[in-house]
């Protein structure tokens, strides 16, 4: 069995594979300053609560948009499953052309996620919508070659700036709102949220379609925490929710 580990600035996010398929998710708060062993003694306690002891466990992939954790997740691995994790930095077997000024600034998150599109074979050029802390637009032709695209603080983040650095705007549920006009300050919120968000990510899918692939329809898919909320928006073509998770197990194999 293959662990994959997603850890973000808000959840790590977690996945274990049998045979190429997802057998178990699983997620936890990130907290910085988390010790190895307790990452360690979370990891197991977690696989064994789902019936999996930690011996079927062959082999370990991470990607890690925090730094501070890193060496902590590495030395779990090593600790408590005997295991020298794969981690998705720069120089790694990845399948694709990074089309990148400095390969070495891509989030590996991205680059997971990036993995996972382009090995679902669809033939045609890809947008990835990654909607966590941040919300990250990614762009891969179809042959592969990975472009870059933008990134934007995600939903929660913009709900939490507005609560923080304002006097009298509240923390609001994240919903989609029954209409766009909102007709109180609670209601007004959250469609500023979910359209104003919206709205960024159809205005980068237009640009990048014209300016990377010249008018040429793309697939644009929809994965992280909050791609549930928009699945319905009309502007995603699929969304695959364990993509980066995915995208680690594809990295295990291409390094092997």
């Amino acid at each position: 069995m293959i662990l994959t580990l997603d850890i973000g600035n808000t959840q790590l996010s977690g996945g274990v594979f049998s045979e190429g398929k997802i057998a178990l998710t699983f997620r936890c708060a990130t907290t910085k300053g988390t010790s190895s062993d307790e990452l360690g003694i979370f990891l197991r306690s977690v696989l064994r609560e789902n019936g999996i002891a930690s011996k079927e466990i062959t082999d370990i992939a991470i990607c890690s948009v925090v730094p501070s954790l890193n060496y902590a997740i590495t030395s779990a691995c090593v600790k408590y499953f005997g295991i020298e994790p794969l981690m998705i930095r720069s120089g790694i077997k990845t399948g694709l052309k990074l089309r990148y000024s400095n390969p070495r600034e891509i989030g590996a998150d991205r680059i997971a996620a990036a993995i996972g599109a382009s090995f679902l074979k669809l033939g045609s050029h890809i947008i990835v919508v990654d909607m966590g802390t941040a919300t990250t637009v990614d762009v891969i032709t179809k042959e592969n070659e990975y472009f870059g695209g933008a990134i934007l603080p995600g939903i929660n983040m913009m709900m939490h700036a507005l609560s923080s650095g304002t006097a009298q705007l509240p923390s609001v549920e994240i919903v989609e709102p029954e209409k766009a006009c909102g007709s109180s300050t609670v209601t007004a919120i959250q469609s500023g949220l979910y359209w104003g968000t919206l709205g960024s990510i159809r205005e980068l899918i237009s640009r990048f379609t014209k300016e990377v692939f010249k008018g040429e329809k793309p697939v644009v898919i929809a994965t992280g925490g909050f791609s549930n909320l928009f699945k319905d928006s009309g502007i995603f073509d699929r969304v695959e929710s364990q993509l980066v998770l995915d995208g680690l197990r594809i990295a295990l194999e291409l390094n092997k």
